[in-house]
């Protein structure tokens, strides 16, 4: 493997996640899938015996170096995907469809590397197959979400969100993963214009020119002019027009029953919703085997399949990749992207 910067390619960094899920097999599709060879060069980051029982659920054939650490896996060439393999995990140990600390600490090792990897300048991006955040705090106590334990790693003081991406319109939000109770008060002007901020400019980064953004309310029918809230008078209007005066493309607030059926209509290509499940709900239900988390605001892009490990259907060889290629192909068009403007 070159160095990214002398590859046609974008090199990604590919963390396999949890173990007893289908990530093993979601990889290993990964690797033999045409569409992701000809956008990327993928490094996994995993061991080889999961991967080895990954493939042969997914009933597919592995073609790919082995490398024993990073730098090795960047002097192996460009022809064929490429595995280090940490060796930190005997199959054997893997409870299959359940949350272990044994799978929480193979996921959680695979990621920091990846991002390490990546922060050193030697992968243009990272992405990763799904993890179980029960596994995760079985290792790391105080883990959340993926998007904190990413500012841990690498020490990232910036702006930093999560989006829920599918082919036709972006999903931002300005809280996360919070209490539903702890919402209204965690909701700013300053904190709603900084996630219209980065969401203009992680949209374009993926190559759209001309995002249109509509903020979704917080209360039914948007407060309904202060009878059920006044958080939209108070907060989210003044947000809005702050935006709108610094050019930003946005409008609304819109009620959030009906802000999504502003993109069915072409009137919009993302909604900035107030909290998590506003959001999760209507993307998922729009595009469950296509939607993808991309972590924005960080120096090279983070993608994952926005869905989880599925425990149900693990080890059953049927789970589907489309998502997880989505998440791929994006991440290659942002890291290409910079690197053209770099």
């Amino acid at each position: 493997m070159t160095d990214p910067s002398a590859s046609a390619r974008p090199v990604i960094a590919l963390a396999m996640g949890d173990p007893a899920g289908i990530s093993p097999e979601l990889t290993a599709k990964l690797l033999v899938s045409e569409t992701v060879r000809e956008k990327a060069a993928i490094i996994v980051l995993g061991d080889r015996r999961v991967l080895e029982q990954g493939a042969e659920i997914a009933g597919v054939p592995l073609d790919l170096a082995v490398a024993e650490n990073e730098d090795a896996a960047l002097a192996a060439g460009t022809d064929r995907h490429v595995l280090v393999d940490l060796g930190h995990l005997d199959p054997k140990d893997v409870i299959p469809a359940k949350a272990t600390a044994v799978g929480g600490a193979f996921a959680s090792e695979n990621f920091r590397r990846a991002l390490l990897f990546a922060a050193a300048g030697k992968a243009d991006a990272v992405c990763f197959t799904p993890f179980n955040k029960q596994a995760m705090r079985y290792v790391n106590p105080d883990y959340d979400d993926e998007n904190r334990f990413v500012c841990r790693v690498l020490e990232w003081k910036g702006a930093a969100r999560e989006f829920n991406v599918l082919p036709d319109i972006w999903n931002a939000r300005v809280t996360s993963h919070i209490p539903l109770s702890q919402v209204a008060a965690a909701i700013t002007e300053d904190g709603i214009l900084r996630e219209l901020r980065l969401t203009c400019e992680t949209m374009r980064l993926a190559g759209i020119a001309e995002p249109r953004i509509a903020v979704a309310a917080l209360n039914p029918h948007a407060g309904d002019g202060g009878n059920f809230g006044t958080e939209e008078i108070d907060i989210l209007e003044p947000a809005v027009r702050r935006a709108i005066a610094e050019g930003l493309p946005v409008d609304g607030p819109w009620p959030s029953d009906t802000v999504f059926l502003r993109s069915k209509k072409g009137l919009c290509n993302a909604v900035l919703t107030m909290y998590h499940d506003q959001g999760q709900i209507a993307m998922k239900m729009m595009g469950f085997d296509l939607g993808v988390t991309l972590m924005g605001g960080f120096p090279f892009p983070i993608c994952t399949p926005a869905h989880g490990t599925a425990y149900d259907i693990a080890g059953q060889g049927i789970a589907d990749i489309g998502a997880s290629v989505e998440a791929l192909l994006l991440a290659a068009r942002i890291a290409a992207r910079r690197k053209a403007a770099a």
